[in-house]
């Protein structure tokens, strides 16, 4: 078996499936695996696949023309989850994707397609969560930060969703598993940054800060709380404990 490996970015994810589509080692000769990857078997061939904008340009745009726009969104959004396989599984919805056009993402009686809609169910209800219960931080005058620690690289999606709240704050979503930052200027798009491992550290010092938001939210929880009624364990189904972390009010 040959495993393909790349780095958990869309242009590299893309630049593998490029590579692997092109090598000629037969489909089922292949599989396609973020790194790191955490267990390297013995008889298989591991070849490690760099990032390259012109190949990742020519897979958007043969999905887009031979299958459709809406096809890439989906595998667009499925290359964000955690799972292992979500690289692997795009690989092979593309493969069904150009032999029976835009109509495959309906044809759950394939394994591929119906694994990528559990995939995407499954992000989806996580972008979800973060969305409603994403904490932000006053830092300074004008500056909002929030910290998440998601199991998928969502962060990209919760852009568009806080720039139609909040359009004129200076505001920064910072994931710190992946390293990643939404940012957003006031009145302006918001864009996406790779953190190093300083300005990771450094910005996590803001969620030491207090400020008068923070503690009337924290004041507002607890007036609101009903002793009598506190049921914890429909609060962790709610709000599984693994996303509170950055939540103030159980700071």
């Amino acid at each position: 078996m040959y495993i393909f490996t790349c780095e958990p970015h869309l242009e590299a994810m893309l630049t593998c499936i490029y590579d692997a589509w092109a090598s000629g080692k037969g489909h089922k000769n292949i599989r396609l695996k973020l790194e790191p990857v955490e267990q390297l078997t013995l008889f298989d061939e591991y070849i490690h696949v760099d990032p390259d904008p012109e190949k990742a340009e020519k897979v958007i745009r043969s999905v887009k023309q031979k299958i459709s726009p809406r096809f890439y969104r989906d595998m667009a959004f499925t290359a964000l989850a955690y799972e292992e396989d979500a690289l692997d599984n795009i690989y092979r919805c593309m493969l069904l994707g150009f032999k029976f056009g835009p109509a495959v993402l309906q044809m759950v009686q394939y394994r591929d397609i119906m694994r990528n809609q559990l995939i995407r169910t499954r992000l989806g209800k996580e972008v979800n969560r973060f969305q409603e219960f994403l904490r932000f931080h006053q830092v300074g005058a004008d500056l909002y930060v929030a910290h998440i620690e998601p199991k998928s690289r969502l962060a990209i999606t919760l852009g568009p969703i806080f720039q139609d709240r909040m359009p004129s704050e200076y505001w920064a979503i910072i994931d710190d598993v992946h390293r990643e930052a939404v940012i957003h200027p006031k009145d302006e798009p918001f864009y996406l940054r790779i953190l190093t491992e300083e300005e990771l550290f450094r910005l996590s010092e803001t969620e030491q800060m207090n400020d008068a938001y923070t503690d009337l939210w924290k004041a507002f929880f607890r007036s609101i709380a009903i002793e009598e009624r506190k049921n914890e364990s429909l609060q962790r189904n709610l709000y599984p404990l693994w996303s509170r972390k950055h939540a103030v009010e159980f700071m």
